[in-house]
């Protein structure tokens, strides 16, 4: 079994369990890959040499599974990594919440076991591809697995976003921002703004406003093969874009064209750790915590 291992180097909380991961991997006789700026950090505390990778070109094809070590976040940034290659993705959470990274560290062993006996299922995600056009050019500017938001620059006056489905006029949002999430985002930033919770598998989008001016706005669920124009106006000559974690500054004229990836990434699903049973603990459903 050939493993990937991807984790951040600013979050050294990590990186003890990382160690402690390439170890149990290499007791399995698996052949082993380290992120490089990760494998800098902890070298003098591995009794043998690994491969290193930056990239999706330089992982090599035959890799088995990506195993990410961190929180979501970290989760999105190896999806990031591995896109369009059909290296699967599974996460350890040392993190906090953990609807993406949903293996905890505890059971890292356990899980290990699991991958080697190929007891789990592939759940592959769609993810989102933006581009933008500004004076008429086009330049795309990559993929989102959870959402695509776009938000006002400064702290006190809100944006104006003009909304098109299909080239059709759908609404203009007067918010702080207006977030455009697939079904994996939707337990993200969505949720935070009241969005709906959508099945990992199903084919739609969702339209979530932030603190939108007008109260009778809601979040709105679309088709997934919609294509989505935003069109900016603010007191401001800038707004802020964003792709899951990566933020961009752009010019208020800028246009943002947004619609589904052609392309999927597979993420690891073991027999225990269900999307629905992630929810129930996650969200505390079923329990009664008042005492």
């Amino acid at each position: 079994m050939k493993v990937a291992i991807y984790g951040q180097a600013h979050r050294t909380e990590s990186l003890h369990y990382i160690v402690n991961l390439i170890g149990l991997l290499t007791l399995k006789k698996c052949e082993v890959s380290v992120v490089k700026s990760v494998y800098k950090l902890i070298k003098n505390e591995l009794n043998q040499e690994y491969t290193t990778f930056s990239k999706a070109v330089s992982i090599e094809k035959d890799t088995d599974f990506m195993i990410s070590v961190g929180g979501d976040g970290t989760m999105l940034r190896a999806a990031g990594i591995v896109q369009g290659s059909n290296i699967p993705v599974i996460g350890i959470n040392t993190g906090r919440m953990g609807f993406l990274a949903n293996v905890h560290k505890e059971e890292m062993n356990e899980a290990l076991d699991l991958l080697k006996a190929r007891k789990f299922r592939l759940d592959r995600r769609s993810l989102l591809e933006v581009s933008i056009q500004i004076e008429g050019k086009k330049k795309n500017l990559g993929f989102a697995l959870n959402e695509i938001t776009v938000s006002r620059k400064n702290l006190t006056s809100m944006i104006t976003v003009h909304t098109y489905l299909n080239e059709e006029f759908l609404n203009t949002y007067w918010a702080d921002g207006l977030i455009i999430a697939s079904p994996t985002g939707s337990t993200g930033y969505s949720l935070s703004c009241n969005g709906p919770i959508i099945m990992p598998n199903a084919e739609t989008l969702i339209i979530t406003p932030i603190a939108p001016h007008n109260l009778s706005i809601r979040p709105l669920v679309i088709r997934d093969d919609s294509k989505i124009k935003l069109e900016i106006s603010s007191r401001e000559s800038e707004f802020l874009l964003s792709l899951d974690s990566k933020v961009e500054s752009l010019p208020t004229e800028t246009k943002v064209c947004i619609q589904k990836a052609h392309f999927q990434v597979c993420m690891i699903e073991l027999e225990a750790h269900s999307f629905l049973k992630t929810l129930r603990e996650k969200l505390l459903w079923g329990k009664d915590t008042r005492n």
